[in-house]
């Protein structure tokens, strides 16, 4: 097809998902040439097709746009800036996006609203769903319930030459990837282009944020609800009040928040933000294992969770309530220290205690799920003592943030091509030589030993199914890891010890 059948291509689909009506068409197929720096036109008659997103288009587009030297190099980042240039020209303007939004949410609820904004994010490929659609996912049953795993295969890896690139740009601007001045951004090598990039304004207790979703979904409707104001990450009181503010006025999702400190924390924590979503996590599945009454707050539902970390779970009808009695947990945590435990709550003068909440409406009343952190490192564990430790790197060795919290496992690229290998290996008699000859496998030796040591493989009928299961397990482990107390005899009796002081 000739550059004009695309474009002409891209046209239709856009009619087809109503991102332009008719009287558009002469408007945007302008913008498209000046896009392509194209100064005539030819007539181009293209079939009828439905297609469920743009990619396919946009693909035959680069490739004409990079062998025209319209960008170079041909590397993933500059296909995606100039990709992200094309659609940016498809999406109406921010105001016109919020004016449809309040006004769906007026007539037919939240949920409908936030369905068509999720819509339009992936209409116009700022949700990269063809890439969404690559990751592994799969459900490992444990003690614990399920546990979900996905391995991330959306997040392409940096070419060199857009890393030697990026070195020798100045810009910082915009301040950070969350900042609303990304909405509509042209992007360059180290920052995302974001022209096809929407948000909608949300009150949080008279505090104006904003609703987004995650360009990189790893579950449904992911999104990200970030403070108007760049500002720190910051556990408090008020975050407590932000976030079931937030699940009253949408109370088809839950909303959440990374830890504010290194180590636990999530990945941005220079710019005050919120995940959340249209997905019941297993944590939210999770049974109270015991409950405890608080003095100070009669009407709130307390008690500990029967998971791998170590949450208290409360549960009430009134907001303010709810906020006082979190507050209170946030607060002798901060300053709690149980060194029969091995809790510290700083070292010279740095601070090591936080929690990860989590809000959500059940059944009629608030609920808030407060996990209790802490980023102490010592010798033995120099990546942190409540964190995935060695043992469990093979697999995963990245920080324990929201979503890994909640028990969903997001897990190197890598892993995908190292189990087709093992699953390769163990079903040969000479496994283990392979397994450590092999410099991607190696890494997963003693794990091997044991797997070898606990099954019959030659009686087990898929390996890689097994492996796959087995990941699961690793995973709860990582969670224990990352347990404040630990869910044997001792650890019990000492999250005990930290109740009785509440």
């Amino acid at each position: 097809m000739t550059i004009y059948e695309q474009l002409e291509r891209l046209i239709h689909y856009g009619l087809q998902k109503g991102l332009i009506e008719k009287w558009d068409v002469e408007f945007v197929r302008n913008q498209l040439l000046e896009a392509l720096n194209l100064q005539d036109r030819e007539e181009a008659e293209v079939n009828e097709e439905k297609l469920t997103n743009p990619t396919p288009i946009l693909e035959s587009i680069l490739d004409w746009a990079a062998k025209n030297e319209r960008f170079a190099p041909n590397t993933v980042t500059n296909r995606d800036l100039f990709d992200t240039k094309l659609m940016g020209i498809f999406v109406p303007h921010p105001s016109t996006v919020i004016h449809k939004f309040e006004g769906i949410r007026a007539q037919y609820g939240s949920e409908q609203a936030t369905d068509y904004f999720y819509q339009l994010s992936q209409d116009v490929n700022y949700i990269r769903t063809e890439r969404v659609n690559r990751n592994i996912q799969w459900v490992s049953r444990t003690k614990y319930g399920d546990l979900e795993i996905t391995i991330n295969l959306s997040k392409p890896e940096k070419d060199p030459r857009d890393v030697a690139r990026a070195k020798e740009e100045k810009a910082n601007y915009p301040a950070c990837v969350l900042c609303k001045d990304n909405v509509g951004y042209a992007g360059r090598s180290q920052h995302p282009a974001r022209q096809n990039h929407r948000i909608i304004p949300v009150k949080l207790d008279g505090e104006q944020w904003y609703l987004q979703y995650s360009p990189y979904v790893y579950y449904h409707q992911h999104a990200i609800v970030f403070s108007e104001e760049h500002r720190p990450m910051y556990i408090s009181k008020a975050a407590f009040s932000r976030l079931l503010s937030f699940v009253e006025q949408y109370p088809h999702f839950f909303l959440g928040s990374n830890a504010d400190i290194a180590i636990v924390g999530g990945s941005i924590l220079n710019h005050d933000h919120y995940q959340g979503g249209q997905h019941e996590f297993p944590m939210a599945k999770a049974e109270y294992e015991e409950t405890f009454e608080l003095d100070k707050f009669p009407a709130v539902k307390s008690g500990i969770l029967h998971w791998p970390m170590s949450v208290i779970r409360l549960q009430g009808h009134s907001k303010d309530e709810l906020t006082e009695a979190a507050n209170h947990i946030l607060q002798s945590w901060l300053n709690y220290e149980d060194l029969q435990a091995g809790i510290l709550c700083e070292t010279n003068g740095e601070r090591h205690h936080t929690i990860t909440p989590i809000a959500r409406i059940r059944d009629g009343h608030y609920e808030l799920d407060l996990v209790l952190r802490n980023n102490r490192t010592s010798e033995e564990h120099p990546l942190g003592i409540f964190h995935p430790h060695k043992e469990v790197h093979h697999i995963k060795k990245e920080n324990i943030g929201l979503i890994e919290v909640m028990g969903l496992a997001v897990l190197p690229g890598r892993l995908k091509g190292e189990l087709e290998k093992l699953a390769t290996y163990l079903a040969k008699p000479n496994a283990i030589d392979l397994i450590y000859e092999d410099q991607a496998t190696e890494k997963h030796g003693e794990w091997a030993l044991r797997l070898m040591e606990k099954y019959d493989l030659s009686k087990v009928e898929n390996i890689h199914d097994m492996l796959m299961d087995e990941v699961g397990q690793i995973f709860q482990v990582v969670l224990e890891h990352a347990g404040v107390f630990k869910k044997n005899a001792e650890g019990k009796q000492a999250f005990r010890r930290f109740l009785q002081t509440l």
